[in-house]
């Protein structure tokens, strides 16, 4: 597949009009997110640009997080990289949320039983997270982690997900994501889109082929929340060479929307994003 491409987030605004947000934390948010994986060290200076804050802020703001943990600065570059402390709060929320708590044994009986990369994705604005990831040998692409975030609209499990939602969320999804033309297979059209949906919808599971990444084909079926509506997805993840169409659609679409009804139940809430 090659080089992994670096995807945006396009999350829906905060409410900064409300007497209750905080605008030092938001700053703080800030310079933790300059550090988006394309550089390991920053320096004051690129911090205070990249965050549009100036040099003062960026200073007491980079001070107060070094002294937290949060970064280490290099005392001779006197250049700045994230903590590996940051991890704890990845580490709590795997460990706190029940649906990956529930679909942790059932990814692995995915993995095992196709010998193909299987995974739990979350919806977060508009794209898909990562937050469970089994790969096998025949991995397509190594590079893809926990924490990885990619657009919803092209992929298996954001469109799984989607077919769940009411049409006035899937719009305001849609005007909110980046419709990018990555392969020539990729749907940018939202009229063709929504149509698709539908399918998924009647179907139970989606299936994507090259959309994202030459030589990817990934089947997904929605994980639902009590309410009906989708709050993460399972899918496999399959490489061109591996795929037989006449036979891996159906079977994983039939082990996929199993293996999302074991995890759903009435107790998992549901999550607006």
């Amino acid at each position: 597949m090659g080089e992994v491409r670096r995807f945006q987030a396009r999350a829906p605004l905060p409410d900064v009009e409300s007497s209750l947000f905080v605008q030092s934390v938001e700053k703080a948010m800030k310079v933790l997110m300059a550090f988006d994986g394309s550089k390991r060290h920053l320096s004051l200076s690129e911090i205070a640009e990249l965050t549009d804050l100036d040099n003062s802020a960026a200073q007491r703001f980079t001070h107060t997080l070094t002294a937290l943990g949060y970064l280490v600065k290099d005392g001779v570059s006197r250049r700045y990289e994230l903590s590996v402390r940051l991890l704890d709060f990845t580490y709590h929320y795997l460990a706190s949320n029940e649906m990956v708590q529930r679909a942790g044994p059932v990814l692995q009986r995915l993995a095992r039983e196709t010998e193909e990369v299987c995974n739990l994705t979350v919806p977060d604005g508009a794209d898909i997270v990562f937050v469970l990831r089994i790969i096998s040998r025949n991995v397509l692409n190594p590079n893809v982690i926990v924490g990885t975030r990619l657009p919803a609209y092209c992929t298996a499990p954001g469109l799984a997900m989607l077919s769940t939602w009411p049409r006035a969320e899937v719009d305001a999804l849609l005007e909110r994501s980046d419709l990018v033309k990555h392969t020539a297979s990729t749907v940018t059209d939202p009229r063709k889109i929504r149509t698709r949906l539908a399918r998924i919808r009647a179907a139970g599971y989606a299936c994507t082929r090259h959309e994202l990444y030459a030589d990817d084909i990934s089947t997904a079926a929605p994980i639902l929340a009590s309410d009906g509506r989708a709050i993460g997805a399972l899918n496999i993840a399959v490489t061109r060479a591996r795929w037989n169409e006449a036979r891996d659609e159906r079977r994983f679409a039939d082990l996929l929307r199993g293996a999302a009804a074991s995890i759903s139940a009435p107790s998992l809430p549901h999550r607006r994003v």
